[in-house]
């Protein structure tokens, strides 16, 4: 199994980091996405933009290595991002490289308008990855964006991308649970992955410098494993009518 994680800024991804641990322990294949470098945060003071992204990639590297994942950063523009076409065909185009078969993103309802784009794109990529003329169109004459560098024998320039081929397999779409949705919840049991996803919350907390402590993240993920019987979880909304059937009621 393959799944992505796309999201807006790093850090946005704590809230499902011992789901992907836990994937990645079993021995599937995670990759974490982030359409921007968050490089609005006041922690980077007047830091030039390369400095950012040598940071950022620094996070993104660490956070990979911890659970065992891939990571890609895009450019979007922290609190700049449209859910435009183009920033869907990107993704589209990642999606194509790596051939998802789940995707965790925001939920739709997110006050900041960079989750809500990033949930927007991720949705909206899943078709554009299935149409082989769009994921390798050239842009109407226009240079093509760089491919996504995803190691020495994945393809590395805009030509190149012309070879891509369409992902037209089912993506199950998990997002952020949120109480307006209308779709199913589903809890994951991340007893054995706590201690990644503290050290990955850890991470983050000393570089923002928040008050949320060590305590707290823990008792956040007992609060939702007691609503689905287990010890620590994350809970989820899927992008479908119903849920699959089960052989026998709990």
């Amino acid at each position: 199994m393959r799944i992505m994680a796309v999201f807006a800024h790093p850090d946005d991804e704590i809230g499902c980091i011992g789901t992907l641990a836990k994937h990645a322990a079993r021995g599937d294949e995670v990759m974490l996405v982030w359409t921007t470098l968050g490089e609005l945060a006041s922690q980077f003071g007047d830091a030039p933009h390369e400095e950012v992204r040598r940071v950022r990639r620094e996070h993104g590297a660490w956070v990979a290595n911890r659970i065992g994942a891939t990571y890609h950063f895009f450019d979007m523009g922290d609190s700049r991002m449209t859910g435009g076409r183009n920033e869907a065909l990107q993704l589209a185009r990642l999606y194509a490289h790596f051939r998802p078969n789940a995707v965790i993103t925001w939920s739709d309802d997110h006050p900041h308008p960079d989750h809500r784009m990033t949930a927007k794109i991720a949705f909206d990529a899943i078709t554009l990855a299935r149409i082989p003329k769009i994921i390798n169109e050239s842009g109407g004459g226009a240079a093509m964006p760089p491919a996504p560098n995803l190691g020495d024998e994945a393809v590395d320039s805009g030509e190149d991308v012309a070879r891509l081929e369409a992902w037209r397999e089912p993506v199950r779409f998990y997002q952020y649970y949120a109480p307006a949705s209308p779709y199913p919840e589903v809890f994951v049991d991340t007893e054995d992955t706590f201690e990644a996803a503290q050290d990955v919350a850890g991470y983050y907390r000393d570089f923002y410098k928040w008050a949320w402590s060590a305590e707290q993240f823990r008792e956040g993920r007992a609060a939702l494993g007691r609503l689905a019987g287990v010890k620590y979880a994350e809970r989820f909304n899927l992008r479908a009518a119903h849920l699959h059937a089960r052989e026998y009621l709990d």
